[in-house]
């Protein structure tokens, strides 16, 4: 990239024009506010671009541009305040990144962003390094016309189908079990381009951070156990015997893998399936990828020495990355707007009293002014000196919050 030349970015340095180092993110939501966190541990000045006039980041950075994404002049102001750019969703549009990188370094780039906008593009990238990682997608097929439909082979159904863009925390997903219910599927989604997959037997669910800087190094987290409960995050669990060794050694080579194909800069997150193959620990299949941090590395602010926005922080201004430490055990658990409501639907405050009385409790909240069922409003670390206490402990907060998702783990 032509604005490779202007890195490092070092904390604490002011232009010749008296700006001080400031680093910039489209997205003003919660990883767009831990990210300015991060940055501003540093000493950094700050910049957030996002719509939301309530924007979370927005209400706790130095500078905020309350614009559309693709908006010209709100581009523009970004690229005059910033040193560097980043992004804290995968949906900002990649024209906006690629305007942006024409004077300004940006992490990741737009060609990074546009596969993962895309499930199409994906799943091509998907393969594509399968053969140098042995790890590929589950079984698919583009459905883009009535023909595809029709062509569909036997093999993928019963199977998933999934929008090509715009979808998350299982949005713009129907399963599917005949051709008949195909069709009818990929006419309630307004017959947009989809991609169908193969349904396949889960066992769990598991996810790889890493890090990887201008020059091409990298750095990794070890994989986390995710659980999700109606197409969301509800809990990851981070430690060391939450999966087989073997598998985790895998799909840490699969997700430097994907890095590495694409030239990636900045944190990415590869979420992958494990499948029951009749083996005893499985097999891996990946699922998706998050060019940003991701919800199951909020872990990390608590039960390592260096955090996943850390590390964003120092991969778009090309400081050096640090392999990080775990010191330990931990488990996620998501907090969403149901928490805020009753039985009866009425609206209260969770016991935050009894849950913070917990040994190992960290709660973050994200500072958003209105919950509603389904929405994002923090999370819950905890963390322990051993496996078992934090288990017992995240049992407990679960009780008290009436969060799903430890039932059986």
């Amino acid at each position: 990239m032509s604005a490779a030349p202007l890195l490092p970015v070092l904390p604490g340095t002011v232009s010749a024009d008296g700006r001080p180092a400031t680093l910039g993110v489209m997205g003003g939501g919660q990883l767009g506010r831990m990210f300015v966190h991060a940055a501003q541990r540093l000493g950094y000045f700050t910049t957030v671009l996002d719509p939301d006039p309530h924007s979370p980041a927005g209400y706790v950075s130095h500078h905020f541009i309350q614009t559309a994404y693709d908006d010209a002049d709100g581009l523009a102001q970004l690229a005059a305040q910033c040193d560097a750019i980043t992004t804290e969703f995968e949906n900002v549009p990649a024209q906006a990144l690629t305007a942006l990188a024409a004077t300004r370094p940006v992490a990741p780039g737009a060609a990074a962003v546009a596969i993962a906008q895309d499930r199409i593009a994906e799943k091509d990238h998907f393969v594509a390094c399968a053969g140098i990682s042995g790890v590929s997608c589950a079984p698919f097929a583009v459905i883009d016309s009535a023909a595809a439909v029709e062509a569909v082979p036997d093999a993928l159904l019963p199977g998933i189908l999934k929008t090509a863009r715009l979808g998350y925390d299982g949005k713009g997903q129907m399963r599917i079990r005949t051709r008949e219910e195909l069709l009818a599927a990929w006419t309630a989604l307004k017959q947009v381009p989809c991609v169908l997959e193969q349904l396949l037997p889960l066992k769990a669910e598991c996810s790889v951070l890493v890090a990887r800087g201008w020059d091409g190094s990298i750095v990794s987290f070890p994989p986390q156990r995710n659980v999700h409960v109606d197409g969301i995050l509800a809990v990851t669990h981070a430690y060391a015997s939450n999966m087989s060794s073997a598998l985790a050694v895998q799909a840490l080579a699969a997700t430097k893998s994907i890095a590495d194909h694409v030239g990636y800069v900045g944190i990415l997150c590869v979420e992958f399936f494990v499948i029951d193959d009749g083996s005893e620990h499985g097999a891996l299949v990946v699922n998706e990828m998050a060019p940003r941090p991701h919800n199951s590395g909020h872990y990390t602010l608590d039960a390592c020495d260096v955090s996943q926005f850390d590390l964003q922080v120092h991969a778009m201004a090309g400081l050096p990355l640090p392999q990080p430490r775990q010191h330990s055990p931990a488990i996620m658990l998501n907090l969403l707007g149901d928490l805020w409501f009753d039985a009866q639907g009425k609206e209260h405050t969770p016991d935050w009293q009894a849950v913070l009385a917990l040994p190992g409790a960290h709660l973050h909240l994200y500072g958003k002014l209105h919950a509603r069922a389904g929405r994002k409003m923090g999370h819950l670390n905890i963390t322990g000196a051993d496996v078992a206490g934090v288990q017992a402990t995240a049992r407990k907060a679960a009780a008290i919050l009436g969060l799903p998702g430890l039932e059986d783990h």
